[in-house]
Parts: C-alpha cells; structure tokens; sequence
C-alpha cells in the first residue's frame, strides 16, 4: 500500500472512531453543542433576517429602475439616527417645477426628467355611494409612469396636453379602480377628489409593496391641476417642493447624468462653489448602501455575540474532551500497544472534535436560517438564505473544533502505552 492510500486509510479510520465515540455518548454530545448552536445560530439567525430585509428593500427600491435617480429637498429612505442637520434642510428653498424643466432643457445624459408634487395624508376619493379609502393625490407629468415603472394598464397615461390646458383628468391605481368600479369599466366615468370631478382616463398595473407602501393605492392627476387645487403650499403654509425624477440614457451614465443635473441645480438654486448641495439626490444603490451602513452596527454585534458563546461551547467542548481522555486513558494503551502511533490517536481525538463542532455548526445554520426567515410567514417578504454566512459560520466551528480540541488530541496522544494499560 502507498503512502498516500494509507494515509488516507488512517484519516477514514480516525474518522469512524471518532463518529462512533460521539454516537456512543449521545446525551454528553448533545449537551456539548448546545453552546455551538447557539452561537452559530445567533449569527446565522440575525444574518439572515438582514438579508431578508435587505432583499425585500432592493426588490421596492427598484421602483426606481436601473437608470433613474430622484431630486428631493428632504433626504429620502433614512435607515437610521443618519448625519444631517434637519433644521438646516428644513430651511431649505423648495424644488420647483421650473427648475425641473431647466434640468429638463438642459441635460444631456438624461432622456426623462419628470416631477411630482404629493399630497399630505389621504384624499376623498369617491365615485357615487362608494369611497376609496387610504387614496393619495400626486400631481405629475407624462413621465411619472416611466420614471418610476408604474405602468398604466388600461386606458392612457396623462399628457403634456393635459397640463398645458389644466385639464380634471386622473389615472387610477388598481387598488382604488377595484373600490370604485367592482362591475364596470372605469375608463370614461367621472370621480370626485376632495370634492372636485374628475374623468378617468386610465388605472395603472397592480404593484404590490412588501412594507404596505400605497404602489396601488393613489390617483395621478396633471401636476398643473394639482397646484391649481391644492395650491403651492400644504396645510401647514410650508411651500410644497417637487420630487425630480431623472432617467439617464443608460445605466452606465447614470454617475454622468448625476453630476450633471447637480450641476444644473446648483447654478439654478444659486449654490455658492465650495457649499454643501441645498437638495438630495439618490439611486436604488445609495439606499442600499444606507441600509447596510445602518445595519453594520447589528451585523458587528451579532457577530460579536455569536463569537463569543462559540468561545465559551468551545472552552466546554475542552473540558468534555479531556474527561473523555480520562475515561478512555485504557483504550489509547490499548490501540498503543498495538502498534497505534502518536499522531494518530491525535488525530481521533481531533477529528472527534471538529466533528463536534461542525454538527453544532450544521444545526446552528439551519436554525439560523430558520429563525432568519421567520418573517417571510407572515408577510410577502421572501424566502432568502445568506451561503457565505452559513459557510463562514461552518469554517470557524472548524477553527473552534481544532483550537479547543487540540490540548485533549495532545494528552491523549502523549500518554505512555505502560501507564495507560494500568489506568484503573
């Protein structure tokens, strides 16, 4: 036989003695990877909720597209405490629409440039004895639908015309068509918004949010009859600022198309050279990255956590191995004396720790993974499961198994053959 074959003889020999000691002790082994089940599990657990989240958050931030980016006054999708100063935003001068069509005359690398204005709270949305409840107002141009891939399924998008002429005129989201027009087609047919009439000319595609956002839940009317009903300020005498939205060319000049409308905006707002933008822009991956920026702090101490209970299972996983050493002390004198060499039965106890160790670690993935996904039962969040956390959870329960398994291996494997076949 070669080398090599023996070799590998001796690892697959090592590796039954050592499945069958921890199969023979099945209460000992149990209790032993609690402590490596928790800690995997707490890190695979919080991980995997993160993720879920994250998924859910980049499947609703894609409402956006790959090529569009939005121009707001407040800061859009905070994820935490965030670093601004609020009082100074709120000084702010609003967005306006005049300053979207400067952008929109004036870029390059963008093909659409639209603008929103948004009402606060909810609007009387009625058509005869039936009420959409939960309904908001945006005011918006022809290219809201693009901008933010909300596709009108029925009927026709409004038009420049509309908002040149100011016409009364609404598209419909699906959730307020199906309130108001169980039985009958709604193109055509005169609502009333906040008491005024209005025909409706279109209902948009079904878009489900995961967070309960109102995709569905919203009428669409010409941005020029909305600051003809509901004027340039809200309730509070708080000038209402524009929502831009801007689509590039292409997603790879998309950075362009960004620091050409700052551009634009800074001259249009007379930003000095050297000050801070007085307006926020953000793309689907800068709210990203504020999520995972924000979530650093919980992936930081879970992580710590994690470590930490996996320290202490493998500081147990020390001690039950050295009373193993112990309690078999005559079976290593035996397996000496019959020609076992040290670094094979250093290599049954280690192994026998690993295996230890990488059982809990196994368990603890999949009750991470379990725990981690709890959510998605509840709600239409998706199934997700993060393989580089549970691969690098299982590779450091491998670490634990040889660095804590080592000092019995060791003993184990320095025992006299003499000494040991006397042990009583």
């Amino acid at each position: 036989m070669s080398d090599g074959s023996a070799t590998v003889v001796t690892w697959l020999e090592s590796l039954r003695m050592a499945v069958e000691a921890i199969r023979s002790h099945k209460l000992r082994s149990f209790l032993t990877l609690l402590g490596i089940v928790a800690g995997v599990a707490s890190i695979i657990g919080v991980m995997t909720a993160i993720s879920v989240v994250q998924s859910t958050i980049e499947k609703e931030l894609s409402v956006l597209g790959t090529r569009t980016f939005q121009v707001q006054k407040w800061p859009a999708g905070e994820f935490g405490p965030g670093d601004h100063d609020w009082r100074e935003i709120q000084r702010r001068p609003p967005i306006t629409v005049e300053q979207t069509e400067l952008v929109r005359d004036r870029v390059r690398n963008a093909d659409l440039v639209g603008a929103e204005l948004w009402s606060i709270g909810t609007s009387n949305v009625k058509y005869r004895g039936e009420t959409a409840e939960n309904a908001t107002v945006c005011g918006g141009t022809p290219e809201y639908s693009e901008n933010n891939t909300h596709f009108v399924q029925l009927g026709r998008n409004i038009t420049n015309e509309d908002i040149q002429v100011g016409r009364f005129v609404v598209v419909i989201g699906p959730a307020v068509a199906d309130r108001l027009f169980p039985f009958i087609d709604p193109l055509d047919q005169e609502i009333r918004v906040d008491g005024r009439k209005y025909r409706v000319i279109g209902v948009f595609e079904e878009k489900k949010s995961a967070f309960g956002g109102r995709f569905d839940d919203y009428v669409l009317i010409p941005i020029s009859t909305f600051v003809r009903v509901y004027g340039l300020y809200d309730s509070d005498r708080e000038p209402r600022s524009v929502n831009m939205t801007v689509r590039a060319v292409s997603a790879e000049a998309l950075d362009d198309a960004v620091e050409e409308v700052r551009g634009i905006m800074r001259q249009a707002r007379g930003v000095a050279p050297g000050a801070k933008d007085d307006f926020d822009l953000f793309t689907n991956d800068s709210q990203i990255k504020a999520f995972n920026k924000a979530t650093q702090g919980v992936k930081l101490g879970a992580f710590v956590i994690g470590i930490i209970a996996l320290v202490v299972a493998g500081i147990g996983i020390m001690n039950i191995m050295l009373v193993s050493v112990t309690e078999r002390t005559r079976e290593i004198g035996i397996r000496k004396a019959l020609g076992a060499r040290r670094r094979q039965i250093l290599l049954q106890f280690l192994l026998e720790a690993i295996a230890l160790c990488l059982l809990g670690g196994v368990l603890g993935v999949l009750v991470g993974f379990g725990l981690g996904n709890v959510v998605t039962l509840f709600t239409d969040w998706a199934f997700h499961i993060p393989w580089e956390w549970a691969v690098l959870g299982l590779l450091f329960c491998a670490v634990v198994g040889v660095v804590f398994g080592m000092w019995p291996a060791l003993k184990a494997s320095r025992l006299a053959p003499i000494e040991a076949l006397r042990y009583e």
